[in-house]
């Protein structure tokens, strides 16, 4: 378990599982709204439905500058240990939520929990990956994510089987063993924040002038603007999908929820584990290879993101998720490491829980504008809308993003 060139590819095997279980949590409540209605009625109204996916984006976003400090500065480890049983014992919880009141907060907990994870696990797998691997680390991760993502697609399906309350059950429970397991194998890094000459770890940077480090850095502004715009189609997919593909295509929701998650998470797959390998090779020949490899995923989103709003039929619709999968996900496997490249180790996990935050605010805002369009009717309309957005910050990135090294110490 502790030998160099093997760990740190555990440590990325201990956390896939967690990175499954954290968006399986979160999603499955967006396809299993038509099952919970009978019970909860408040969840009729989609304006509702979107307020009650919102509240955890929210919660999540404040969290997350927070979490990143407090990840540069304590175990991550032990954050992520925390917050895996935290969050999967609010889930169990959930199966005896008896009003929208009490949804609304549990969802605000989970949002607490699951904000302590990403700065965490992010920021310990890019001090355990050199930037010969670094992306693919990150990419194989985040493949987690999609996995989880297309399982909590089965939310529904599960749910007309056996009931919603127990589908809550079930996957929460599951969560709450998996902790015991990283209690045991995963381990911080030893020489955490030690530079690459030394063994010994150097001082951490004092809050206040790690926050100036970062906000007089142009740079890291760049980034947390690229961040955060393809924020709004990347949450837009994760909680609407589903429905637009039970409106466009005429389906019930329990085809839809899995068709559409499983085609995102299959395509994203394919995404990050690409654009992790072209990126790390582009990078030993390029310092703007990581730049590029994410401007090319991010390219793909733009006629994805027609296709989803102008098809009524399945192929243009599957043709459109299969596309944005393919370019979130090469998107999503270089964004730690290009942060690497502008911020130092030892303030990784704060950037990266400041970046989280505005993409998670910006992920909020549209799952509340988007519950409006559903309700009015215009959800399709303002899914192709996003495309133009997305076009302006792709644009903005190309022009100004250039890294002077591989890796910031």
């Amino acid at each position: 378990m502790t030998n160099k060139k093997i760990y740190p590819w555990i440590v990325v095997a201990l956390l896939w599982m967690v990175a499954l279980l954290n968006y399986m949590d979160r999603q499955m409540l967006s396809t299993m709204r038509n099952a919970m209605m009978t019970d909860i009625s408040e969840l009729e109204s989609a304006a509702n439905f979107g307020r009650l996916m919102a509240i955890f984006l929210w919660i999540y976003g404040f969290m997350s500058p927070l979490s990143g400090m407090i990840a540069d500065r304590l175990s991550r480890k032990w954050l992520i240990v925390c917050s895996l049983f935290v969050w999967s014992a609010v889930t169990w919880r959930m199966g005896y939520a008896g009003s929208f009141t009490e949804l609304y907060l549990l969802r605000a907990v989970m949002g607490i929990s699951e904000a302590l994870y990403i700065p965490s696990a992010l920021s310990l797998i890019a001090d355990f990956h050199s930037d010969k691997t670094r992306s693919l680390a990150v990419g194989i991760h985040m493949t987690g994510l999609y996995a989880g993502q297309a399982i909590g697609g089965f939310g529904a399906t599960v749910a007309d089987r056996i009931s919603w309350e127990t589908t809550f059950h079930y996957f929460g429970i599951v969560g709450v063993v998996y902790s015991i397991v990283l209690i045991l194998f995963l381990h911080e890094k030893k020489d955490r924040n030690a530079p690459k000459s030394t063994s010994q770890p150097t001082e951490k940077i004092p809050l206040g002038k790690g926050l100036s480090m970062l906000f007089t850095n142009i740079a890291f502004w760049v980034i947390l603007f690229y961040f955060a715009i393809p924020s709004l189609p990347g949450w837009a997919t994760k909680n609407w999908l589903p429905t637009l593909f039970a409106e466009n295509l005429s389906v019930d929701m329990t085809q839809a929820g899995p068709l559409s998650t499983i085609t995102i998470a299959a395509a994203s797959f394919i995404g990050v584990i690409f654009g992790g390998i072209l990126s790390d090779k582009w990078i030993q020949h390029s310092l703007r290879g990581r730049v590029y490899t994410g401007a090319i995923g991010l390219g793909l989103t733009i006629p994805a993101l027609l296709l989803l709003g102008v098809g009524h039929t399945l192929l243009p619709i599957i043709a459109g998720a299969i596309c944005f999968g393919i370019g979130f996900g090469m998107f999503d496997a270089n964004n730690m490491p290009i942060l690497c490249q502008f911020v130092p180790a030892r303030l990784r996990a704060t950037a990266y829980g400041i970046m989280n935050m505005t993409g998670v605010f910006a992920g909020a805002l549209i799952t509340s504008l988007l519950g409006k369009s559903m309700d009015s009717g215009h959800l399709a309309r303002d899914f192709m809308l996003m495309a133009g957005i997305v076009a302006l910050v792709l644009l903005l990135q190309l022009t100004l993003l250039r890294p002077k090294t591989n890796e910031m110490k």
